[in-house]
């Protein structure tokens, strides 16, 4: 017996306004024209336009920036007029002999392990929806929340150059220099979390609509 799929926001044909989520009934649009919220006047979608392709796009340029982002010094310490450019990995590395495994830790996970795991939490979900996956699909759902969650703290290294640059003021003593490494990696950050908010995971419950079809 074919079980009947629970009913659904899209074949009840209401949609939310993206802008003051005011839940509508959706109209066939004017000729040349688009349907409006009634409430905030923004133009209403049923899912956010060209969100998969927009999505693998922001992935994908933030998968290119994160090779210079590791590779390219993120800070240099000019000490007496010596300085010395340093990657993420080399200052976790300079962590862990000084002893301060916390600290090293916690730039690992969120200069390193966060953005990785995100970076392949996005593909995995853009890759599933594309095959139109019904595998799991509350489970994909709280891993793209926890994906989309997450993100802001993998500026920590950023904030870390911020805060040591304005704090280092000993003139010809020593100074810190942000790298190119520190603007490549605040590239990856704000482009995985433009990615996460393009993609519509309302588009991981659409292949339950159908669940007769192969």
């Amino acid at each position: 017996m074919n079980r009947v799929p629970p009913l659904s926001a899209a074949r009840a044909a209401l949609v939310r306004c993206h802008a003051c989520h005011l839940l509508s009934r959706m109209q066939a649009p004017p000729p040349g024209g688009r349907v409006l919220c009634p409430r905030c006047g923004a133009a209403l979608h049923q899912r956010k336009p060209d969100s998969l392709a927009r999505a693998w796009a922001l992935t994908l340029t933030a998968c290119i920036l994160y090779i210079p982002a590791n590779t390219l010094p993120i800070m240099t310490v000019v000490s007496m007029g010596y300085g010395e450019p340093s990657t993420i990995l080399s200052g976790v590395q300079t962590l862990i002999v000084a002893g301060m495994w916390p600290l090293a830790l916690v730039v690992f996970i969120a200069s390193v392990a966060v953005p990785v795991l995100k970076l392949l939490a996005l593909i995995y979900l853009l890759v599933s929806v594309r095959r139109k996956s019904r595998w799991r699909p509350r489970d994909r759902t709280v891993l793209y929340r926890i994906t989309e969650s997450v993100g802001r703290w993998s500026m920590v290294d950023v904030f870390m150059i911020a805060i040591l640059a304005a704090l280092v003021k000993l003139g010809s003593i020593a100074t810190i220099e942000p790298g190119a490494g520190a603007l490549a990696f605040a590239a990856v950050v704000v482009f995985t979390m433009l990615a996460a908010m393009s993609f519509d995971p309302r588009l991981i419950w659409d292949a339950m609509e159908n669940p007769d079809e192969r």
